[in-house]
């Protein structure tokens, strides 16, 4: 015993470092490893063996029957981080072994080591399976990002200015897609400035991104980064999906849960990120079953994780260029920006809307560079102690001048209209009349926005629409919630039928389907549905998308079943 008390005691520190650790790194009893059993295979491995390897496609779950294995996170810079020591009766896996996705962590063996291997699909077999059981593993394995997230010591390094805006772009683009990465200041760490000693980059390579293979990348797109850490899948070969639903809101997360639980097969297409603008809420209040309020990041990641625990193929960030409705040998095509076409018999269109943008000169001099279209904790750094102004009068709006009153020392809410009451819910009208450093500043709109010489926003202009009263301030951070417009331009061309605003007319009050007995989500293209925010007469809300996602699914048994029957 007394061998084994360092050991344990070393443990006993490792877990410390850990939310909620025993739920984070839970035991197996010996009838839980025997009910594991069928699911894996044995699998051995020397002293010193890499059981998997930081920035490589992970086999799937190990289940440890012999020996023991080291956890460590390993980033581009070759700094190596214990996380924590995993003996028999623990299993190794984080969310990344649902799909296959690169390893966040390295797992050694420390001495011979035996193994069960869950490979992913039979390791979302076992927690579809195994319902409790199934159930302690899944929290587990969300745990386990979230305690790498927070650790910020693996995943990609980004070094830059933390306000240039490269750095928030890249930010934010990794928080919402729930990837740990880290961010190291040239001015105060000696390594970031040995790189740049070395790579001398210019203003507008900010940030640099150092991978787990130590390469390099100067300023990427959300694409190229992407690639660079395996996040970005794929159809396998000539694979048919019985659907592909395109944008990964609320409206389509809900499809893509409902249709893999029951058995169908689901890709899930997106441009940026998982949640859509829900997921850029600061915090949803109205949504059922969260009565103290959820965030719109909590919520989506949740789903996110569902779908992907249920087989969905969840392809982000991908761009959808167009829809090819002919249906050669059968299938619908979805063309891609730089990959090869993916192949579905039905289509749900959930492409959600796009941010407006307000006619203002030099607007897009300034997108990124303190112009910002949603609130996350990543903008919110930036408005510490600062004066920020918002525009908007919807609900998105509202939550985020509540979120950002926590950060900035005041926060103008320019609102275009005399009121609140007609597009705002009153719980968020109260709220914000009730935060003594939120200024509403009714009948009024942005005239210009001035900057330095960087292209940095430093000043914002505004007048009445009641008069000819005009002023200023010194604003470094502008937030715009003016409504979205549709992202349908993808759809041209393949006969789904638009209303006047671009979103996608469903049901009976098609043209083409007057007259027909069709289901109230199918547009005028037969195999085609829409759902969400872009669906024409859509409600606008979180509730009503999810709840339009699960009746799709419905539809979309009803019309597979027609086309797999013979003709007669």
């Amino acid at each position: 015993m007394g061998q084994d008390e360092p050991q344990r005691t070393d443990r006993d520190a490792q877990l410390s470092r850990f939310i909620r650790p025993e739920q984070t790194f839970p035991a197996l009893s010996p009838a839980e490893i025997e009910r594991i059993r069928h699911f894996g295979e044995i699998r051995t491995f020397v002293d010193g063996a890499l059981l998997f390897e930081t920035g490589k496609p992970g086999p799937g779950m190990f289940v440890v029957l012999k020996g023991h294995v080291a956890i460590t996170q390993r980033d581009g810079l070759g700094h190596v981080t214990p996380v924590i020591d995993q003996g028999p009766g623990q299993f190794l896996a984080e969310l990344s072994q649902l799909s296959g996705r690169p390893a966040l962590v390295d797992g050694r063996a420390e001495g011979d080591v035996e193994t069960l291997l869950l490979p992913p699909d039979r390791l979302r077999a076992l927690l579809v399976a195994e319902a409790e059981l199934g159930e302690r593993i899944m929290r587990a394995l969300i745990l386990r990002r979230v305690n790498l997230i927070q650790d910020g010591a693996g995943g990609p390094v980004l070094i830059g200015p933390s306000n240039s805006a490269g750095v928030v772009r890249l930010q934010g683009f990794l928080t919402r897609n729930g990837q740990p990465h880290h961010l190291l200041d040239p001015d105060r760490d000696r390594d970031a400035a040995e790189l740049i000693a070395r790579y001398l980059p210019k203003p507008e390579d900010w940030p640099l991104v150092v991978t787990a293979d130590g390469a390099v990348l100067r300023n990427p797109n959300e694409t190229e980064l992407a690639r660079a850490i395996g996040m970005i899948g794929g159809a396998k070969g000539d694979r048919i999906y019985d659907v592909a639903v395109v944008g990964c809101g609320p409206a389509g997360l809900a499809t893509a849960v409902y249709a893999a639980s029951e058995g169908l097969s689901v890709a899930v297409l997106d441009t940026r990120a998982f949640g859509g603008q829900a997921g850029a809420s600061a915090r949803i209040e109205n949504y059922l079953g969260f009565p103290t309020g959820i965030s719109g990041q909590a919520l989506t990641a949740r789903a996110f994780t569902q779908a992907q625990k249920f087989g969905a193929d969840i392809m982000i960030p991908v761009t959808v260029k167009s829809l090819d409705c002919t249906r050669g040998n059968g299938a619908f095509s979805v063309t891609l920006e730089g990959s090869d076409p993916l192949r579905s018999r039905a289509v749900v269109v959930a492409s959600g809307a796009r941010y407006r943008r307000p006619d203002i000169s030099n607007l897009d001099k300034f997108e990124g560079r303190g112009v910002w279209y949603w609130a996350s904790p990543v903008e919110a750094r930036l408005c510490a102690g600062e004066e920020v102004a918002l525009v908007g009068a919807g609900n998105s709006a509202g939550q985020a001048a509540v979120f950002l009153s926590g950060h900035a020392r005041r926060v103008l809410m320019i609102i275009r209209g005399g009121g609140l009451g007609a597009s705002m819910s009153r719980y968020l009208i109260e709220r914000i009349e009730a935060t003594p450093n939120i200024e509403l500043m009714f009948n009024t709109e942005i005239t210009a926005l001035e900057g330095d010489e960087a292209s940095l926003l430093r000043r914002i202009r505004w007048k009445s629409r009641l008069s000819d009263d005009e002023d200023s301030a010194d604003i470094r951070n502008l937030f715009l919630f003016v409504g979205a417009d549709p992202a349908t331009s993808w759809l041209d061309g393949c006969g789904v039928t638009l209303d006047r605003g671009g979103f996608v007319v469903t049901g009976a009050q098609s043209e083409q389907n007057q007259g027909k007995l069709v289901a109230p989500l199918e547009t005028s293209v037969p195999g085609v549905y829409a759902v969400g925010d872009v669906r024409s007469g859509s409600v606008k809300r979180v509730g009503g998308a999810i709840g339009e996602g699960a009746q799709v699914v419905a539809s979309l048994h009803g019309y597979l079943g027609d086309v797999a029957k013979p003709t007669l």
